[in-house]
């Protein structure tokens, strides 16, 4: 499993969400990012899938990152078991937790990848 998953498997704050709910919305304010602990989750941009991510997968890290709207939309794509993880727990583990920010960048650099690659 992932060392998000780790982290996160013993949360008191965890969230369900059923297949079709939205998690968030392309456009929104982001106020936390989240581990999957059960299920899979569709990340949507415009029209396209452009992940599809499930259990120890993180998503929402851009918007906690840089403050800027969500770049996509997060849907539940089963029933889904979520731990929010908002700015002040976020930035406590970058600054705590060195295996856990080269985790993020890690996942980061291969969206861009992907990315990159499929407009190639």
């Amino acid at each position: 499993m992932s060392i998000a998953y780790d982290l996160f498997a013993d949360s008191k704050k965890k969230e369900s969400f059923s297949p079709g709910d939205v998690i968030f919305s392309q456009g929104q304010k982001g106020d936390f990012m989240y581990v999957i602990l059960e299920g899979e989750v569709l990340i949507i941009a415009g029209s396209h899938v452009v992940d599809e991510l499930s259990q120890g997968d993180l998503f929402g890290e851009m918007a906690l990152i840089d403050e800027s709207p969500r770049s996509a939309t997060a849907t539940a794509k089963s029933e889904a078991i979520l731990a929010p993880v908002d700015q002040a727990d976020f930035l406590f583990l970058i600054q705590h937790s060195p295996f856990f920010s080269i985790h993020v960048m890690r996942i980061l650099a291969e969206r861009m990848r992907r990315m990159l690659t499929a407009k190639g």
